[in-house]
């Protein structure tokens, strides 16, 4: 059995069986091996006197057909309880729909499942909003959605056993106070290690359980042939794969978007926007799109044919970037936790930077504009909106701490700009009307 770590969503869980009190169904979506099916489990057992999961990569396809026909609902829960032997309690009785994509039939039955009112009801799955899951069934209205992603550096201390210094980073953050160079390398060090562990579960627990980051790459490999094979289901031309595992060399390249014409010969942005909308849906990797005019409400000004992706496990990308050896390069291992990152891999940081972001609820945008007299741009490579002003954020991979774009973006934009921050590996201070952040305090912008 996996092993059950503290996390948020937890609380979340909890959030919505208390307001909806069986009004709703509660879907949790998430990218396969990040947690669902064994946070959902230990919800179940703990919060409810009893429970059924049906577990649809499992199921016999007598309990499948079960959801063909959902007129006779006595009938059902009355199968249910045999097949299962497990006794249902009304209101306080709780069934799991686990992998529910697998399953249409019953993904549709939670309008009358939900209308009956006798039981709550979870569902888990992963690629849930892929066309072929979705095909012929009528989506419920009465389906709230929650968005699971790998454990943030938060949940990685928490794993570690420490629970009491992300409160004391929020308080530094909150009251911008110098921690110290000292703290701030310890901290800087263990964010590293988060980095190339990252947070999925199974590599995380993996890294407690032995120590050993060969043990670890070895999982990461695992969980990215799963994807690349849900990929090539999805896409047997092998589109959605050769996409997945050029990110890394695409962040890389430093360029101003996602280049789809050097990874798939031929192709546009255009022309793959059914294949991104896929790789997007399936909660693998994370977009950044470009505005053209970054203001209050910058989804108005999205340029479609402009993208970036980031992995949505930054652990996952420090093993995709070196797929084509047999183990990881213990370089990328050693250089990393060392602070002695090679230049080419600086986009570590900028993947962590959005991992951080999105699993604190906000979307990424970014920004370029031409430089003049240059054939190169300027790029703000994040743009947070709080409140009626923007906050750009520029990410550095070292302690250097040049900030042209930032100072460009200020002198054009001065009456938008909020707070301008420059993440970087060292510890706390303001200069100049711009905020300097080490990379384990983007959480809290």
């Amino acid at each position: 059995m996996a092993t059950l770590f503290k996390r948020k969503i937890y609380d979340s869980i909890l959030e919505w069986k208390e307001r909806s009190k069986g009004r709703t169904a509660l879907l949790i979506e998430g990218a396969r091996r990040v947690g669902k099916s064994t946070v959902v489990e230990a919800f179940a057992e703990h919060e409810y006197k009893t429970h059924i999961t049906l577990d649809f990569s499992r199921v016999s396809p007598e309990i499948r057909a079960l959801f063909d026909d959902t007129s006779d609902l006595n009938y059902l829960f009355l199968q249910l309880q045999l097949q299962f032997g497990v006794q249902l309690h009304e209101r306080e009785s709780l069934i799991v729909f686990d992998e529910v994509q697998l399953c249409p039939s019953a993904r549709q039955a939670i309008k009358h499942l939900v209308a009956d009112g006798r039981y709550d009801y979870i569902e888990t799955g992963s690629l849930v909003s892929i066309r072929r899951n979705t095909a012929n069934i009528l989506i419920p209205s009465e389906e709230e959605k929650l968005q699971m992603r790998p454990m943030d550096f938060e949940e990685f201390r928490w794993a570690q056993g420490d629970e009491a210094t992300s409160e004391l980073l929020r308080m530094a953050f909150d009251c911008r106070a110098p921690l110290g160079e000292q703290i701030n390398r310890k901290l800087m060090r263990t964010f590293r290690l988060y980095m190339l562990v990252g947070g999925m579960p199974q590599a995380v627990e993996a890294y407690l359980q032995t120590n050993n980051l060969q043990v670890v790459d070895a999982v990461k490999r695992t969980i990215i042939s799963l994807y690349e094979e849900d990929f090539h289901k999805i896409s047997p031309s092998g589109a959605l794969s050769m996409m997945f595992d050029a990110i890394p060399a695409q962040l890389a390249k430093k360029a101003s978007r996602y280049q789809v014409s050097s990874v798939i010969s031929g192709a546009r942005a255009a022309t793959v926007q059914n294949e991104i909308s896929e790789l997007v849906e399936s909660k693998t990797v994370l977009i950044a799109h470009h505005v053209d005019d970054p203001n209050v409400g910058m989804a108005a000004t999205v340029d479609l044919s402009k993208f970036k992706l980031y992995l949505a496990d930054t652990g996952l990308f420090v093993t995709l970037a070196f797929k084509d050896r047999a183990f990881t390069d213990n370089l990328i291992y050693e250089k990393l936790l060392a602070d002695k990152l090679p230049v080419n891999l600086g986009s570590v940081y900028e993947n962590v930077v959005a991992q951080e972001l999105v699993a604190h609820g906000d979307r990424l945008f970014y920004h370029t504009w031409p430089k003049p007299g240059a054939n190169r741009n300027y790029e703000i490579d994040f743009i947070l909106t709080r409140g009626k002003k923007v906050h750009p954020i520029e990410v550095k991979s070292s302690a250097h701490t040049a900030h042209a774009s930032l100072d460009a973006f200020q002198e054009k934009y001065s009456s938008r700009i909020g707070e301008r921050y420059l993440v970087y590996t060292r510890d706390i201070r303001r200069e100049g009307g711009l905020l300097y952040l080490p990379t384990y305090l983007a959480a809290y912008l």
